[in-house]
């Protein structure tokens, strides 16, 4: 059978390195090694090579494969010293207290779905980028704009990814060859060296120099983990996303969950009130129960019954909002997903939470390194209190869709909590109301809590539909405010359709600086 290629991502760069890898013959997951390696230097506020990542990999006819590569607290971490203070550290090396997972991800996932390409073919382009520099977007100036006071003090942070101690502007230069020669390390020694090498070695060095409570033990015992995805039935077909400890199966439960509700939204109004107020009850779940899968007092699974669903859609009015808020989550994320010429199709996440993560710069490697500490707690009793060897809360989900007519569907965005909303809007659209995947994801969406370290938790809307929907959204309770049209608040999402005659499409959000590519259709 013949199957068209596809691959999709936020930054044009990251697309069409993927996109090069399919088209020389390359599987997905190689595609998305070299897609995730290029899109750590070219959107640093997103993601980096020191932070956390998710796959699943789907095969044609077999069992979705997830892998979890995401860092658990240093096994040296003292809870009780972080106790001093309200709240945990924002910046510094103290808050840098979760290993990074995402490069034993990739490691894993060319174990798996490999091919014949070295690591050198499928790191070079991104080795060259760091050394020969990247030219900074509007996305990348706004979060140097909104991290300078919290970040701009801290030297290393400030040489690489500052102006002279002023925010980068659009066209800027950024270079890191240090980054650069790590990447190259990595391509020839292989991606172990960065937990069991002399680059783990370095890393390890440089944290605990910045304060870091990360040791050469933290990295010597990380190992990405392979299991089984959450899953759920709907009227559509059978849905899939990533379990503990991340919020996946808060996605699947708002879909669940609009399933049952789909019959009442006639118009536009009734399809966005009834996803928020499925929304809400995911939520309400989603933060009572999702922690380190080690810690979980029942498997996520169980939440996704039909007891469960229905006693949620019982709890939702068609004409009136649930009083809100919540505390919600914010996040900073890419999403790619791809297709290969085997019918193999990937979807793919990578994050270091806030924009610039901890802000802590290694001098050694270049690497930037995460602030997933912020998802705990230092509530002792909270089910997501920091512990040593504990893995933190993650809003990060990469969802993939097997549906009844035989089509299937990976898809994806960053933005925190807004991931699991965005990724209902698009599935919605396209698979409930008919329109297009491109207009899936461009046309106005909405928001409900925080993203991006924001402090608002009322529902947002895009301007174009604050302008039709606000009043009547308020007469039915709720609190609405309005966002310019396609606000980077909103996600940068995407979506990769294979149909059962082995043609793709694929889109990408104009939010972003992303795009897509189809590639030849190959014959198998």
């Amino acid at each position: 059978m013949s199957f068209q290629t596809a691959f999709t991502a936020p930054h044009a760069k990251a697309a069409e390195v993927g996109q090069s890898i399919l088209d020389a013959g390359g599987t997905a997951s190689e595609a998305m090694v070299a897609a995730a390696a290029m899109v750590a230097v070219q959107y640093p506020h997103m993601n980096s090579i020191g932070g956390d990542g998710f796959w699943l990999i789907c095969k044609k006819g077999e069992a979705p494969i997830a892998i979890d590569a995401c860092g658990a607290a240093s096994l040296s971490v003292d809870p009780e010293a972080y106790r001093i203070e309200p709240l945990l550290p924002e910046s510094g090396g103290a808050s840098a207290i979760t290993m990074a997972g995402t490069v034993s991800g990739w490691d894993r996932a060319l174990q798996i779905n490999g091919g014949e390409y070295a690591l050198e073919r499928l790191l070079t382009p991104a080795i060259n980028a760091a050394n020969n520099g990247i030219s900074v977007t509007q996305s990348l100036v706004n979060a140097s704009e909104k991290t300078l006071q919290r970040l701009g003090s801290a030297a290393e942070f400030a040489k690489l990814y500052l102006n002279n101690g002023e925010p980068l502007k659009v066209a800027d230069t950024v270079k890191n060859p240090a980054l650069a020669s790590t990447l190259e390390q990595l391509a020839k020694n292989g991606l172990d060296d960065f937990y069991r090498g002399d680059i783990a070695r370095s890393i390890a060095s440089d944290l605990q120099k910045s304060g870091s409570p990360l040791s050469i033990e933290d990295f010597h015992q990380h190992q990405a983990k392979v299991l089984p995805p959450l899953s759920v039935e709907i009227s559509k077909g059978k849905l899939f996303n990533f379990g503990a400890p991340t919020q996946g199966v808060a996605s699947l439960l708002i879909l669940a969950i609009y399933d049952k509700l789909v019959g009442q939204a006639q118009q536009e109004i009734e399809h966005m009130h009834l996803l928020v107020e499925a929304t809400k009850q995911a939520f309400i779940i989603r933060d009572r129960v999702v922690t380190d899968e080690a810690y979980l007092q029942q498997p996520l699974q169980s939440w996704l019954t039909d007891e469960v669903i229905e006693e949620c859609v019982s709890n939702i009015s068609a004409t009136q909002a649930q009083p809100w808020p919540h505390v919600a989550k914010p996040g900073d994320t890419i999403w790619m997903g791809a297709t290969d010429q085997y019918g193999t199709m990937v979807s793919f996440i990578q994050s270091i939470y806030w924009e610039f993560g901890s802000g802590v710069v290694l001098p050694e490697t270049g690497i930037l390194w995460n602030i997933r500490s912020q998802s705990f707690s230092l509530d002792p009793s909270h089910h997501n209190a920091l512990q040593p060897g504990k893995k933190p809360f993650h809003t990060l989900n990469p969802a993939y869709v097997e549906l009844n007519d035989g089509r299937r569907m990976v898809y994806g965005t960053m933005g925190g909590e807004g991931q699991p909303q965005t990724q209902a809007c698009l599935f919605s659209r396209y698979l409930y109301q008919g329109k297009t995947l491109a207009q899936s994801v461009a046309e106005p969406r909405w928001l409900l809590g925080r993203t991006w370290g924001d402090s608002a938790n009322n529902l947002r809307l895009e301007q174009a539909l604050y302008q039709e929907y606000a009043a009547d959204l308020t007469l039915m309770g709720h609190d609405v405010t309005a966002v310019a049209d396609h606000n980077e608040l909103m996600g940068h999402a995407g979506a990769v359709v294979l149909n059962p005659q082995g043609d793709a499409s694929a889109t990408s959000d104009p939010r972003s600086d992303g795009t897509y590519f189809l590639g030849e259709t190959h014959d198998q």
